[in-house]
């Protein structure tokens, strides 16, 4: 994968999603991918960033990655990690948080840790002082019930809001990403007849528990990958890495299917 990067089927099918979201994704970033959440839904959960809807709001609202990124931003100014953390977790959960359920009653477990904002504080150093990686370092296994699916989401908006970032800036890695890279994965071992049957791509993208190697992996893959599309027709020439992150995580599955074929 390191060497073939996207193969010409799933460069077509990235190419095909853009040709489709180009009009919202306009300016090359993802900044106008929204999820929709029911701020009631998360009235037990303090600091509430206020970019997000009040708790008492009644029905749904939505929040974009640029409004995530600004109440992150204006968080990590005042040093309130634990409140970007919200703001981010929030995002990453959407509509699948639900009144006592595993979105917020796991956030309100988080959040009660002592030494919460500490990690926090220390991964952000780790960030602005070392890179990415150091980062995800500083986090993993560090906050129970804060796995890498949602601690990326945190390191990147926070890469978003501080400049001078050392090396590759974050992405986000969760599990649906995994297993994009993991058909990618598999579809070079079949063709190289290295791992035939996947078991090696499958042992490598796993659904979680990514060590940080893996996630330096992940992230040169990803920002050469980025490069790749962006010399393509069809593809923004100056797009960041984080819309091919936003493409493969919202393309139908059927173009990965059609790929394949």
């Amino acid at each position: 994968m390191a060497t073939r990067l996207l193969s010409d089927e799933v460069a077509w099918a990235l190419r095909l999603w853009w040709e489709a979201n180009a009009s919202t994704y306009a300016d090359g970033t993802p900044g106008a991918h929204t999820v929709r959440y029911t701020p009631g839904r998360w009235a037990q959960i303090t600091p509430w960033p206020s970019a997000l809807e009040p708790a008492s709001a009644e029905g749904d609202a939505v929040v974009s990655r640029a409004e995530v990124g600004t109440a992150v931003s204006d968080a990590l100014r005042r040093e309130a990690f634990t409140e970007a953390l919200v703001a981010t977790y929030v995002w990453g959960k959407g509509k699948r948080g639900t009144p006592g359920g595993s979105g917020p009653s796991a956030l309100h477990k988080i959040l009660a840790l002592d030494r919460l904002e500490l990690v926090l504080a220390d991964a952000v150093t780790a960030l602005c002082e070392h890179g990415a990686t150091a980062a995800y370092a500083a986090l993993q296994g560090q906050v129970p019930g804060l796995g890498p699916a949602f601690f990326t989401k945190f390191l990147y908006f926070t890469g978003m809001a501080l400049p001078g970032v050392p090396g590759m800036r974050p992405l986000i890695l969760d599990r649906v990403l995994a297993r994009r890279l993991r058909w990618m994965a598999a579809a070079v071992g079949r063709e190289s007849k290295y791992d035939p049957d996947g078991s090696i791509a499958a042992w490598v993208w796993s659904d979680g528990n990514w060590t940080p190697h893996r996630y330096g992996v992940y992230l040169a893959f990803m920002h050469a990958a980025a490069n790749q599309l962006s010399a393509m027709e069809g593809w923004p020439s100056d797009s960041a890495p984080d819309l091919l992150e936003c493409a493969l995580f919202n393309a139908d599955y059927s173009l990965w299917e059609r790929a394949r074929a």
